[in-house]
């Protein structure tokens, strides 16, 4: 049996969740914010980064779903969830959460994690995430993002 794309997991976990998503594969990358939002026709701020980090003690992969024009606080938001993040590198990435640096999805995952949203989303109907690949992405609305991806509302930045 062929291994699934990273890509089919993304739509198989959306249609699990009851999500109705089309991924789009555009012709340019869309590896970072300023790059989707050119490719999407929106605002670098709808576009929802999906940033891995790990637990600095339980080692738990914490996936931080960012607005594209905000730079994460990792010292607050681990004071929130009560430890230090680390940053892991790009294999323990692609090990722990079955996607390359720059084509994280939001859901998909293949292993367990806890996943958090940033606030600043909330102001948005619609937000554009990585479809699992480094030139594909997804357009949802971002009360669907939370509710497919079981993510809590988190401030991110200072």
């Amino acid at each position: 049996m062929a291994k699934q794309s990273s890509t089919d997991r993304v739509l198989d976990a959306a249609r699990g969740a009851g999500l109705d998503i089309e991924i789009v594969e555009m012709p340019a990358s869309t590896r970072t914010a300023e790059e989707a939002a050119a490719a999407c026709g929106c605002s670098i701020a709808e576009i929802v980064k999906s940033l891995v980090y790990l637990g600095a003690e339980s080692d738990t992969v914490v996936l931080l779903l960012v607005s594209g024009v905000n730079r994460v606080d990792e010292a607050a938001v681990g004071r929130h969830l009560g430890e230090a993040l680390t940053r892991p590198n790009g294999r323990t990435v692609r090990e722990r959460t079955g996607f390359a640096i720059g084509g994280v999805a939001p859901l998909g995952h293949i292993g367990e994690l806890r996943v958090f949203i940033d606030e600043d989303l909330a102001q948005f109907t619609t937000v554009w995430a990585a479809g699992g690949a480094p030139n594909s992405v997804f357009r949802t609305t971002v009360e669907d993002l939370r509710a497919a991806t079981g993510g809590i509302w988190l401030k991110m930045t200072a």
